[in-house]
């Protein structure tokens, strides 16, 4: 007879990474929205909020290319410029991005309520942090700063432009785990408020959890969903639960301030010998 023997973590989770905007800070995900919205309005071509949020989670300039090539977007290019937009095209605006973004991301700075409290919780289990983000290096090291004035401190931050490729593929996870020292990967738990975040969890080998209100899924201020109709904010939220568990999010949750108690279903499936 024929026998395979696999090995299995059966351990608890050992470390937690996290996005930005839209995760731990920036309630609504705006700052850079708003500065995408910018570049493409000086090239005379307007732009909506929600395709300036759809590609949201990518490298800015990815994101760019992405708008970009939204139908509508291409053919207003198209209409404005008389050609296409090309790849010159998306590095100047990307050029453009970078002071406008770096400009503003102060004033989009102010942590998202819970923020602190769970991260106390994920102390206190002794994970280690880590984060990721689509912003470039310089725009990473301003919010590091900007985070730590306000008492949020990650044991390591990844950005995109310190790995081969941003998000959808897994190298800011692995490099976190890197910096962090922290294996398997099963015992790592992504958790973001983007599509792109559970991809970049998923492709990772980590477990996912997707934050539905306070970021790109809305796209609302914390006064601004106060105020909604209930029937309508339910009809946002159950939209933005269905999105992140489409994408194969583990968990979908509200925001950060809910993420504790799932750290304990995820410890008991892994005692279980479940993997992500």
């Amino acid at each position: 007879m024929d026998f395979v023997f696999k090995r299995t973590y059966r351990g608890a989770l050992r470390a937690v990474i996290l996005d930005w905007a839209g995760t731990t800070m920036d309630y609504g995900c705006f700052a850079p929205a708003v500065v995408f919205i910018e570049v493409f309005k000086r090239q005379g071509v307007e732009i909506t909020v929600a395709e300036a949020r759809e590609p949201m989670g990518a490298h800015k300039k990815v994101h760019i290319r992405a708008i970009s090539k939204i139908p509508r977007v291409a053919q207003a290019w198209q209409d404005v410029k008389g050609q296409p937009c090309t790849e010159d095209d998306i590095e100047a605006m990307f050029q453009a991005f970078v002071p406008l973004q770096l400009d503003c991301l102060a004033d989009y700075a102010d942590l998202i309520p819970g923020t602190l409290e769970a991260c106390a919780d994920f102390r206190e289990r002794g994970l280690k942090i880590g984060s990721t983000t689509g912003f470039t290096g310089e725009m990473m090291e301003l919010l590091k700063g900007e985070a730590a004035k306000r008492g949020y401190i990650p044991d390591s931050s990844v950005c995109a432009t310190d790995v081969p490729a941003g998000r959808p593929h897994p190298w800011m996870c692995l490099q976190n785990a890197v910096n962090l020292e922290i294996y398997p990967m099963e015992a790592i738990v992504k958790v973001g408020d983007t599509l792109p975040d559970i991809s970049e969890g998923l492709n990772a080998g980590m477990w996912t959890i997707g934050l539905a209100v306070t970021g790109n899924e809305f796209g609302m201020t914390e006064a601004e969903i106060a105020a909604m109709d209930p029937d309508d904010y339910e009809t946002s939220r159950d939209r933005a639960y269905g999105r992140m568990a489409q994408t194969g999010a583990h968990y979908v949750v509200d925001t950060i301030a809910d993420v504790p108690p799932l750290l304990d279903q995820i410890n008991a499936r892994l005692a279980a010998g479940e993997r992500p």
